[in-house]
């Protein structure tokens, strides 16, 4: 596998007073798509807006960002992927008592104002306080992961994915895993644009975050498609 870099989109704060248009605001978050950002949330909403929304709402989880709430993507297909990759990722953690892994329905406060929900998420014992999970009260955890891992969607877009990744690692976050379903392939980050890429017939490594974990991609698709 070839380590490269890739160019990111330029990520800037839009001072508040030049916020003067919808489009300068979708742009921030990541060339949001419109149909995913709640517009009665925009720069207002808090953590218990969030909160309430999630647990209340129509099933869609909603992700934390600029004080907004931001529609996480549906999908059965991704999300099967993610229970796929989340079993593997058990399974292995049964015998390798390392950490322990959330889903996409949790929500993760990986910095002050910024709230993520990764399609799966591995924390170590030894990054979380006491090395236990967090309490059952705790809705939106201050946890950072060690590793996510992002199932890309359709209206994913590159800026969105590369303001992600811009969070995740000044949170602290090891490692990114980006799975594509359209080329079945895969992008491995250690840094916001140090990506080593994975292709198709390549397999998925936990490196030092999950010493001796692999999975193959081949395996991981042909899984989902019953082949």
């Amino acid at each position: 596998m070839t380590t490269a870099t890739i160019e990111a989109p330029i990520l800037q704060t839009v001072p508040a007073i030049a916020r003067v248009t919808l489009a300068d605001f979708l742009r921030q978050l990541g060339d949001m798509p419109p149909d995913r950002v709640r517009a009665d949330s925009m720069t207002r909403a808090t953590l218990t807006d969030l909160i309430a929304a999630n647990e209340h709402g129509n099933g869609i989880v909603c992700e934390w960002i600029d004080n907004t709430l931001v529609e996480k993507p549906v999908g059965a297909y991704e999300s099967w992927l993610a229970i796929i990759i989340a079993g593997e990722l058990y399974a292995y953690l049964k015998t390798h008592d390392l950490g322990m892994l959330y889903g996409e329905a949790a929500v993760l406060r990986i910095l002050p104002d910024v709230g993520r929900a990764p399609d799966v998420a591995f924390v170590a014992w030894s990054s979380l306080p006491d090395g236990k999970p967090r309490p059952r009260q705790d809705r939106v955890p201050a946890v950072v992961p060690d590793l996510v891992i992002e199932v890309l969607s359709a209206s994913n877009t590159p800026a969105e994915m590369a303001r992600k990744r811009d969070e995740y690692f000044r949170a602290g976050v090891k490692r990114v895993w980006e799975i594509s379903p359209e080329s079945r392939s895969a992008n491995v980050f250690s840094g916001p644009t140090a990506v080593t890429p994975v292709p198709a017939d390549g397999t998925l490594d936990g490196d030092a975050v999950l010493p001796g974990f692999t999975l193959a991609l081949r395996d991981l698709f042909d899984r989902a498609d019953r082949r």
